[in-house]
């Protein structure tokens, strides 16, 4: 599995980290957008396997805290999660589908459309706050326990396991199918 950009820029901040990888995100929908064949295939399993990962440890690091420590968190909170449940289901079916498929594009789009929205939410809503209300101190040792829920995520989407203490129970599980089910593919290509 080749890494992402994130990976090699280093960064001792949690913030920074997520906002990167939003940005990653954004780039990796364009290029499956933009290309056909194995070239779309090649960026939309990248895009996968990073969403993947990005929302898992979110769910077990990032909306945490947001819940208990900024007001109107449990709210907060609530929608992303939502947001987080449609846009899994809609990558769960563009992950068990062909990129030729006449289907898929309009599909991904819609889910661009909606992950975008999504990140612009977290990113003004818990980003901005989470990060004025931790120290440089505090907010490097989340970037360790992002980057740790990140080495051990599912590398696929799992609707319905969008929350905490079900990423925590299932999530390894998930991580380890995952994972087996990656290296078969790229053997098989």
């Amino acid at each position: 599995m080749s890494m992402s950009r994130t990976d090699l820029t280093e960064t001792d901040d949690v913030i920074d980290i997520l906002i990167r990888q939003h940005s990653e995100i954004r780039d990796l929908f364009l290029t499956a957008l933009r290309s056909t064949g194995a070239e779309r295939a090649e960026a939309f399993g990248r895009l996968v396997r990073l969403l993947a990962v990005h929302e898992t440890a979110e769910q077990e690091i990032v909306h945490p805290l947001a819940r208990r420590t900024l007001p109107g968190g449990e709210g907060i909170v609530e929608d992303r999660l939502h947001e987080e449940h449609q846009a899994d289901t809609m990558l769960a079916e563009l992950d068990g589908m062909d990129p030729d498929d006449p289907r898929f594009e309009p599909l991904l789009e819609k889910l661009r459309a909606d992950v975008m929205t999504h990140a612009r939410a977290e990113e003004r809503y818990e980003f901005t706050r989470l990060s004025a209300e931790f120290t440089d101190a505090q907010r490097k040792g989340l970037a360790a326990a992002l980057r740790a829920a990140q080495a051990m995520a599912p590398t696929h989407p799992h609707p319905g396991v969008e929350r905490p203490a079900a990423n925590l129970m299932a999530g390894p599980f998930l991580a380890l199918a995952d994972r087996v089910r990656d290296m078969i593919r790229d053997a098989m290509k």
